[in-house]
């Protein structure tokens, strides 16, 4: 007598929950791929916003790079400490001999820069002699070239950015002192713009000779006063700047 088997008997309901099971357990796959996916965005992002922001600092293989003295820079500058300690070490940092305009001796450049702190950052001050003729709101060729030279550290930085101009107490010709002085901060600023850094980053102040640094009662203190100070706010921002 041949043997029968025996059937299983399922209820009707088990079939849809082993259908829902499956169902469930390839959504959680998907969501945790997409959690993986999204947090790999994110730093890859990370990393193409970095390196976009220094997309006009490539070295002169043109790799992407930012130059070594660069770094160097950006770092002594946010370091209130190391800024006055090392500020003949900046001086040559800023404006290296091969960035050097030839026409401008090394000595020359010492004695007409200065590097200063302040409570938003650093200024770096530049005697108006080492930018523009006398009594001229228009750069000359050592000014294009020595804020060229600086342009990579402003965008580098990636501070807010104040320009301002000064003079000294005696009248200019043709023109006030405080617009000549506003307009010595334009030309700067726009010679700045062309290196891709954001226009949003400026602000430009002309005090004519309402601040000076030295006694207007000397030549050498009226040569001082004629000025460009450009403040890089790289202290940590509270709130908005006054």
């Amino acid at each position: 007598m041949a043997r029968r088997e025996k059937k299983t008997w399922q209820s009707p309901g088990q079939s849809w929950l082993i259908t829902l099971s499956d169902l469930l357990t390839l959504l959680l796959t998907f969501f945790v791929l997409l959690l993986t996916m999204s947090s790999m965005d994110v730093s890859v992002l990370s990393r193409i916003s970095a390196y976009s922001d220094s997309r006009s600092m490539l070295d002169s293989g043109g790799k992407g790079r930012i130059p070594e003295r660069i770094v160097l820079l950006v770092k002594m500058l946010r370091d209130p400490e190391t800024l006055l300690e090392k500020k003949h070490r900046i001086k040559d940092l800023l404006f290296p001999l091969d960035v050097l305009p030839k026409e401008l001796p090394p000595g020359d450049l010492q004695k007409n820069l200065e590097i200063l702190a302040h409570p938003e950052g650093v200024v770096i001050v530049l005697t108006g002699e080492l930018l523009f003729p006398q009594g001229s709101a228009e750069l000359d060729d050592t000014g294009k070239k020595l804020l060229d030279a600086l342009a990579p550290v402003i965008l580098a930085t990636n501070s807010d950015v104040n320009i301002s101009g000064h003079t000294d107490s005696a009248p200019a010709k043709g023109i006030s002192n405080d617009d000549l002085s506003a307009l010595r901060a334009l030309a700067a600023l726009d010679r700045f713009l062309p290196a891709g850094i954001q226009a949003d980053r400026f602000s430009i102040s002309g005090y004519g000779a309402d601040k000076p640094m030295f006694s207007n009662n000397t030549e050498e203190g009226r040569r001082k006063n004629r000025r460009v100070e450009i403040l890089l706010k790289t202290a940590p921002r509270v709130g908005k700047y006054l």
